[in-house]
């Protein structure tokens, strides 16, 4: 671990125990306060310190927010577990279970086809937002405004002639999503792959995530992909009723 990350990880816990001052935090960690100090810059502008009139530093708001995410894909992983499982057996189909995580989705669990095709998909990256079902999904899920930003300071990468390439025809997909209740990718971001997900709800309707099922055209063209829709819903519902 590098000296710096490691300091920064020891401010870190002082702080949960308590406010600190920067001669306090120096003292714990046996530095200079200059070094101290230019780490609690760098945390503070982050927002994972803060501090007060006083000049002591307590933790901030970025880990609040932080501790949510991770605690929510926790809780959806673990629940959507046993019916990805389902899903993917019935199915023999590629199914992902993705999150929005500030502001951008992330795949949290993936379960391979039980066909010789691997898709390039991989835990812990970030899905494109304009062009992937459980992007769609989540995206569409976000509250007006901040959709909104998103939107307009999307890089609408192109993938294949397929992909979304601006802001108008995305918000009317999204439109389309939240009043259908799932999104389509039909060979938007790879050529050879047609997907479709659905959200992932907890008890007072909030999207706590996305499942999805990607098929290659080599097994299931794109109609046939659809009449896998009921089997992706049954699931999703079920994920979302065990998470209530």
């Amino acid at each position: 671990m590098s000296q710096s990350l490691g300091r920064a990880l020891q401010i870190l816990k002082s702080l949960g125990e308590g406010e600190r001052s920067l001669d306090q935090l120096a003292t714990e960690l046996g530095v200079h306060k200059t070094t101290v100090l230019r780490l609690l810059r760098t945390m503070e502008a982050e927002r994972f310190v803060r501090r007060d009139s006083a000049h002591r530093y307590r933790l901030g708001s970025r880990l609040f927010a932080l501790a949510d995410v991770a605690r929510e894909q926790h809780v959806v992983r673990q629940v959507a577990a046993p019916h990805l499982r389902e899903l993917n057996q019935k199915t023999g189909q590629t199914v992902h279970l993705a999150a929005w995580e500030n502001g951008e989705v992330i795949y949290v669990d993936k379960l391979d086809s039980v066909r010789s095709v691997r898709m390039y998909s991989q835990v812990g990256v970030p899905a494109a937002l304009h062009c992937t079902a459980v992007g769609k999904v989540l995206l569409a899920a976000q509250p007006k405004r901040q959709r909104e930003a998103v939107l307009a300071t999307l890089d609408y990468k192109v993938y294949t002639p397929n992909t979304i390439t601006d802001a108008d025809r995305l918000r009317d997909e999204l439109q389309l999503t939240k009043e259908r209740g799932w999104a389509q990718d039909k060979a938007e971001h790879e050529s050879f792959i047609n997907c479709i997900g659905a959200p992932l709800s907890d008890s007072t309707g909030r999207v706590v995530g996305a499942v999805s099922l990607s098929v290659p055209d080599v097994l299931l063209n794109y109609d046939q992909v659809l009449e896998l829709l009921p089997e992706l819903l049954a699931t999703a519902n079920a994920i979302s009723a065990d998470y209530n």
